[in-house]
């Protein structure tokens, strides 16, 4: 590990935030250079501190903490992510036996300059006692590769060398810092401290050194592990477990079963689902079909911090049946298992401390799966994400402790303090009361006009939609646009030709490793041909007929595996067309292949029904799109129509806007605002016609 530190960036950083004191950007600085390490912290992990003397509204000067704020992820952290604290009151804390988590709470409330802050991170108090102006906390894996050893002290001397102390494992907050400023004061020369199971804190009196200091230590223990590994192998292979033949098939279906399986009840109609987020890297799949992969999985988190992202336990899957009904047999099964364990620990750890508390959803987020990699679970994509990052970086922690050593998790009486801490709790993203959060959303078309607008209405109420078309330059822009309103993590996209069932297939496979299943389906692909009966190209017929049937027919059939795996209900909303109920002269080919989609689409609401699928229809028209994205059928219809009744692009819309009964623009939004009443199942209903078109009397659903 080398120190990153530059000091041309520096100075970039510094002219950046330059309203702000340079101390702090000094500090934002490196806080960035150690969260863009996975090695040393992940995702909101650590905490990064500087001391400064600051003017009050009085002109007064007084001594400042700007600590983390709580959750705050340091490889993106920026001065407003740091909270001011005032020292010497939190110094005088110090004299406390002990201090409830309430109160702590409020402590760090009350001495913060500003009440806009982020709540200040729990080893606050740590930051606070200690006299150096700069602090960094990590939990660097190579460090707790040392520190979780059943020899861990003796190592941990021999590779840092004797400016450091080493402490028990002690809870976060008044307790852990009362031990560390005992510690500084007994040895004054110090220059780090590592809590067992826990990290390493380093501090120095300038931003450099403090930060080339966790570098250096935490160096030195790569070193002095890689050394006394070098030679030896991390893995035993288990010849009895075999890859399955199609990996991405197999997880894919695998993804979608132990998501369904994992869902659960949380309001009457409303299920909370999870997302999902697969790792699929060769050392990972390797780790997956060696000995030592049960042991790993059950061996508990690196650091009592991972156990609110990840349990303290992952699952082991050894192999996974081929066949779908033994499959959601057997992952419902090991599900209750998890369930049953988790049940047995919290209830066991209340006991023992004799407290009320609710009990936390007891569902596993880490999959260890044979041949395959790993599988994490998240209420949200970022949760998701967190969780496997995690897991990776434990799975190779732990291989390479096991060679070091004897690896000794932490007991699991810390493990629930921590899980259990309303200040860890404080971290997490609260579950969200948008109708769809939790959802993932299909929606074929999505390069023109309708497609888009539905997506955009999918997103505001709380899913994650997959857009595919064929149209690659189309469904590009289509996805920047969304990806720009409402970030990368709310919007995936795929090339999908729904006149080819396997690329339909295919489609849903990759939705599926991308984000564990589909909630929400969407056939909203066609395409227009304007043609009298007698002048009809047969070819181009056929043509219309594979887009707009067989393309609905493929993406409804495709889906239904899925629906079935995952065996939560769900719902797919076919945008039929107001043709279907009043068809149009010359555009018979268009309204016949509706029509047939239309029809096919009620037979799949009578046999969905089983499965909790809805089926439902929306019957849009005259959906012209915008400046942003255009309707592709009224660019092609549009200039004829224009031409034969003498009006200009914007005279054409106000004719259909004249036309309908409450002379209104249909948009199309109004057409995902449709989509969105079907799949937030506000009414019970399937094989339902919803026209959003203005009101137009001929194509009244009878």
């Amino acid at each position: 590990m080398k120190s990153l530190f530059n000091e041309k960036d520096l100075e970039k950083c510094v002219e950046k935030f330059s309203n702000h004191p340079k101390e702090l950007a000094l500090r934002v600085y490196t806080s960035r250079l150690i969260g863009r390490d996975g090695n040393l912290v992940l995702h909101g992990g650590g905490n990064t501190s500087v001391k400064i003397k600051i003017k009050n509204i009085l002109g007064e000067e007084t001594d400042v903490l700007f600590v983390k704020g709580s959750g705050r992820d340091l490889s993106t952290i920026e001065p407003d992510g740091f909270t001011g604290l005032n020292i010497e009151p939190l110094k005088k804390l110090r004299n406390l036996e002990k201090l409830s988590d309430d109160e702590m709470d409020n402590q760090l409330k009350i001495h913060r300059i500003r009440a806009s802050s982020p709540d200040p991170s729990v080893e606050s108090f740590i930051h606070a006692f200690l006299p150096h102006k700069y602090i960094e906390h990590t939990h660097a894996d190579s460090i707790l590769v040392l520190t979780n050893q059943k020899n861990g002290q003796e190592m941990i001397k021999e590779a840092l060398g004797t400016k450091i102390a080493i402490l028990p494992y002690t809870m976060s907050g008044l307790p852990l810092a009362k031990r560390v400023i005992e510690q500084f004061e007994k040895s004054p020369d110090i220059e780090a401290v590592i809590i067992l199971h826990h990290g390493i804190f380093t501090f120095a009196q300038d931003g450099r050194t403090s930060y080339e200091r966790m570098i250096d230590y935490v160096g030195r223990a790569e070193a002095y592990i890689e050394e006394r590994i070098e030679k030896k192998s991390l893995l035993t292979r288990r010849f009895d477990l075999k890859p399955p033949k199609n990996t991405d098939s197999s997880l894919a279906g695998f993804a979608q079963t132990v998501r369904g399986a994992c869902a659960h009840t949380i309001s009457k109609n409303r299920l909370r689902r999870f997302y999902v987020e697969t790792r699929t890297a060769p050392d990972l799949a390797d780790a997956s079909l060696a000995k030592e992969a049960l042991q790993i999985c059950n061996s508990g988190v690196l650091t009592p911090d991972h156990v609110i992202r990840t349990k303290n336990k992952m699952v082991y899957i050894e192999s996974v049946p081929e066949n779908d009904n033994e499959l959601k047999n057997f992952v419902n099964q090991t599900i209750d298992d998890f369930n049953n364990d988790y049940h047995r620990y919290f209830n066991s750890h209340l006991a023992a401390r004799g407290v009320e508390q609710k009990e936390l959803d007891p569902y596993p987020r880490l999959f260890l799966v044979a041949g395959m990699g790993l599988v994490a679970l998240g209420f949200t994509r970022k949760d998701a994400c967190i969780a496997a990052d995690i897991g990776e970086h434990t799975i190779r922690a732990k291989l390479r402790a096991a060679a070091l050593g004897e690896y000794v998790p932490i007991s699991d009486s810390h493990i629930f303090d921590m899980e259990y801490w309303s200040p860890q709790q404080k971290k997490l993203d609260k579950s969200s009361c948008l109708p769809l959060q939790g959802q993932v959303a299909f929606i074929t078309g999505s390069a023109g006009a309708i497609g888009f607008g539905i997506a955009k209405q999918l997103i505001n109420a709380g899913a994650v939609v997959m857009i595919s078309d064929i149209d690659r330059s189309g469904l590009q822009k289509a996805h920047l646009i969304l990806e720009e309103k409402y970030g990368e993590s709310r919007v995936e996209s795929i090339i999908c030709d729904v006149t080819d069932y396997r690329s339909v297939e295919k489609a849903f496979e990759t939705t599926s490793l991308k984000l564990g299943g589909i909630d929400i389906v969407v056939p909203n692909a066609g395409i227009a041909y304007v043609s009298k009966i007698e002048e009809i190209d047969p070819d181009k017929l056929d043509q219309v007929i594979a887009v707009n049937f067989k393309g609905t027919f493929n993406v409804i059939k495709a889906s239904i595996p899925v629906f079935k795996r995952q065996g939560t209900g769900g719902n797919i909303v076919v945008i039929s067309s107001k043709n279907v109920f009043d068809p149009g002269l010359a555009f018979g080919a268009y309204s016949a292949s509706k029509a047939g989609a239309h029809q096919i689409s009620k037979i799949a609401a009578l046999e969905l029904a089983e499965l909790g699928v809805r089926v439902n229809m929306i019957n849009p028209d005259a959906v012209f799109g915008d400046e942003e994205i255009s309707s592709k059928l009224w660019d092609l219809i549009g200039p004829e129509r224009m031409k034969s009744r003498g009006l200009d692009a914007k005279g054409l819309k106000e004719y259909y806007r004249n036309r309908n009964l409450l002379k209104a623009p249909v948009l199309a939004e109004h057409v995902g605002n449709a989509v969105v009443f079907f799949a937030s199942g506000q009414t019970p209903t399937t094989g339902a016609s919803l026209p959003v078109d203005g009101g137009i009397p001929a194509a009244f659903p009878r």
